[in-house]
């Protein structure tokens, strides 16, 4: 299958990235290195081309109706400019997806999804709309970046009308930045302070360029999906596929506090209640390896040399200055205790921390 290209392509042949496949796109992984780009989004500001991620369009009287019936998250309690994380579920109480619910009106929602998963997605909601809301698959009518540090604010400002620093953490405005219409949300996917920059396909070029020339004097640089990987697990933050996917419910992934059961049903509601009288199987938990040694995806979890569990997703945590994992194990585990990493024909020593790894000092 044919990889598909963001409509900032070019942009990064030009800035020489190295391109490689994801959930189906071809995307920059790095420009000046994951070490360098990972900690210029810790201490100044990174911008990413997120434009692979997916948008889905809810509308119609029957919006929340459909939202609420096919996430876990309580979206009723959203004001309009207001995001939520939630959870697209399966009848089974597990994720076919995570995403981002935006209320754009009382009748609209925006709904983010990850780039390989857009299409089934979309699928999956539109065969579990009995209410019959409209449904629209939008990606292709959105680029998306993401300016992310603790100076994207400082960045940001001085380009967009709109005063960005009364936009709250986890809410959005339509306005403009740079003289392009744009959504500007303040989430993202790093651990730190930030915005998700949305607009037409047809000026991503435009605005990527206008950002990193304006950001340049406060430390802006391009970054990839390398450095995006690391900051997002340094934070602790679920990537599908590795800490969640079809077989995951939310409790064991430490993601309960987006299943408000209590809002009424939905799908997978009736297996997730009674999965609360249950005790769980797995659990997920923080490593830092206390030997020299990374923890990659996939590798066995061991206690006195028995296997417990296996690691979800491992890296560096530039950061941290330490080798960092998170890990399905048995519930009863607590930060503190010791266990094994089996790397390779290695058994290593690693602790159990608590999450997230890295807490940025203050939100703006």
């Amino acid at each position: 299958m044919d990889l598909q290209r963001t409509p900032l392509f070019a942009a990064h042949r030009q800035l020489r990235a190295r391109m490689a496949p994801f959930g189906g796109w071809e995307m920059p992984i790095e420009y000046s290195g994951i070490l360098a780009e990972h900690m210029a989004v810790r201490r100044q500001a990174g911008l990413f081309d997120v434009s692979h991620m997916g948008e889905i369009t809810v509308h119609g009287p029957k919006a929340l109706d459909l939202v609420q019936h096919v996430c876990c998250n309580d979206a009723a309690r959203l004001k309009i400019g207001q995001a939520q994380y939630s959870g697209l579920m399966t009848e089974s109480g597990t994720f076919v997806d995570d995403l981002l619910v935006h209320k754009v009106t009382d009748t609209e929602y925006l709904l983010v999804v990850n780039a390989g998963n857009q299409s089934a997605d979309f699928e999956h909601i539109q065969q579990h709309n009995p209410m019959r809301a409209e449904v629209h698959n939008a990606g292709p009518e959105f680029a998306q970046l993401a300016l992310q540090g603790p100076r994207a604010l400082e960045i940001l400002k001085p380009l967009t009308p709109f005063p960005a620093a009364t936009i709250p953490y986890y809410w959005f405005t339509r306005d403009s930045v740079l003289g392009i219409p744009a959504w500007i949300a303040r989430t993202g996917y790093t651990g730190e302070d930030g915005f998700e920059i949305y607009c037409a396909p047809s000026d991503a070029e435009t605005l990527w360029f206008g950002l990193l020339e304006k950001g340049r004097a406060a430390g802006l640089i391009p970054c990839g999906l390398g450095a995006r990987n690391t900051l997002r697990l340094e934070a602790a933050m679920p990537l599908y596929g590795h800490e969640i996917d079809l077989h995951t419910i939310p409790r064991e992934a430490r993601l309960g506090w987006i299943c408000k059961l209590s809002k009424g049903d939905f799908l997978g509601s009736a297996v997730l209640k009674q999965a609360q009288a249950q005790p769980l199987k797995r659990l997920l938990y923080g490593l830092r390896m206390l030997e020299p040694g990374i923890a990659r995806d996939g590798y066995p979890v061991l206690h006195n040399g028995q296997a417990i569990g296996q690691v979800t997703s491992g890296a560096p945590a530039p950061a941290l200055g330490a080798n960092i994992a998170l890990a399905w194990l048995p519930p009863e585990f607590k930060s503190g205790q010791e266990v094994e990493v089996q790397v390779r024909q290695r058994s290593l020593r690693a602790g159990i921390v608590e999450l997230p790894f890295y807490r940025r000092a203050h939100a703006a």
